[in-house]
């Protein structure tokens, strides 16, 4: 079986999901849409993501962190609210994405967005935001190249993983495509930090919040976990600690093309289990977010809608949606 538990997140072998035809691969999609149906978060093994592509991102975002204060401020944005480029600690609140007054974040964040402007496109000011060049961290001094081959690699794997979820939703294999031929993709690393200072009422890692965009492509810290979802009956479930595996989630706009039919959950990430008081131990992960094109229309898939269930949303431009929401978090 390509699905199975672990702990309370399904596990999807995508590599099985991939290979398979027939009522197998029809079965198998059935079960992934019922993932998405309830809880929204999965576990991929067998990815296919090269090991050494994905340990060499993991440990020039973690040599950027280490840096001193003054080195990592160089790869400050030139512009406030840019989605590119280093983002300090408390820099961010997501659950302001929700209208929710917590106190900020305590991480920091490099992001990454497209590599390269998509040609033959009007460059406005919203283009952009999402296609302006990227900031590089001067140290250290092959951080560009591994980041670069690791955005390559989730641009791989992101596109295997909706020609899943297009099955899931009986669609042709490749109806997403068209969707994410010059996406809005952004690569971020989070670090939090082992802060000796008093947290304040209310405050976490990373406040409750939404993804926004089609799927996210999380690698978590395989050592250290705090990662909770959200679950049906109002709890927060503890992401297990994986390693050599990705933790998958459906964003809004994913949601939006579904009509609600599967879920956007919430999640956060608080202290780890055990750790009290002023001090914590540091926690690193790295995120893709998958985005569809800027210009692309999101309006609910003709499979998600019926005289019993009418379209729940007005069609939204994706590019104006994040944007809104990514400049309301910061």
């Amino acid at each position: 079986m390509a699905i199975s538990n672990h702990e309370t997140l399904p596990i999807v072998d995508l590599k099985e999901f991939l290979n398979s035809t027939g009522e197998e691969r029809k079965n198998l999609a059935s079960q992934v849409d019922d993932i998405c149906r309830s809880i929204g978060f999965l576990i991929i093994k067998n990815h296919g993501v090269p090991e050494k592509i994905r340990i060499d991102a993991w440990l020039a975002a973690e040599s950027f962190f280490k840096k001193n204060e003054e080195d990592k401020r160089k790869a400050l944005p030139n512009e406030e609210e840019s989605p590119r480029g280093y983002l300090p600690i408390e820099g961010e609140t997501l659950a302001k994405t929700l209208g929710d007054a917590t106190p900020p974040d305590r991480k920091e964040t490099f992001s990454s967005g497209p590599l390269s402007p998509p040609p033959g496109h009007r460059t406005t000011d919203d283009f952009h935001f999402f296609y302006g060049p990227n900031i590089w961290p001067i140290k250290p001094n092959n951080f560009k190249e591994k980041w670069v081959a690791y955005y390559n690699a989730m641009e791989q794997l992101g596109a295997k993983v909706m020609e899943m979820l297009a099955a899931a939703l009986n669609l042709d294999k490749d109806f997403f495509v068209k969707y994410h031929t010059h996406h809005i993709s952004a690569l971020r690393s989070q670090n939090y930090p082992s802060l000796k200072t008093k947290v304040l009422p209310g405050q976490l890692r990373a406040g409750a919040h939404s993804d926004y965009g089609s799927v996210t492509l999380l690698y978590p810290d395989p050592m250290i976990g705090g990662l909770e979802v959200k679950s049906i009956d109002g709890g927060w479930i503890k992401a297990p600690k994986v390693e050599d595996a990705y933790i998958i989630n459906i964003g809004d706009l994913l949601a939006h093309w579904t009509n609600d039919r599967w879920v956007s959950t919430l999640h956060r990430v608080v202290e780890p289990e055990g750790v009290k008081g002023k001090s914590s131990l540091k926690r690193q992960s790295i995120a893709y977010f998958m985005n569809p094109n800027y210009d692309a229309m999101i309006k609910a898939i003709p499979t998600c809608i019926d005289n019993e269930s009418p379209a729940k949303y007005d069609p939204v431009l994706a590019g104006e949606y994040l944007m809104n929401k990514f400049k309301s978090s910061v």
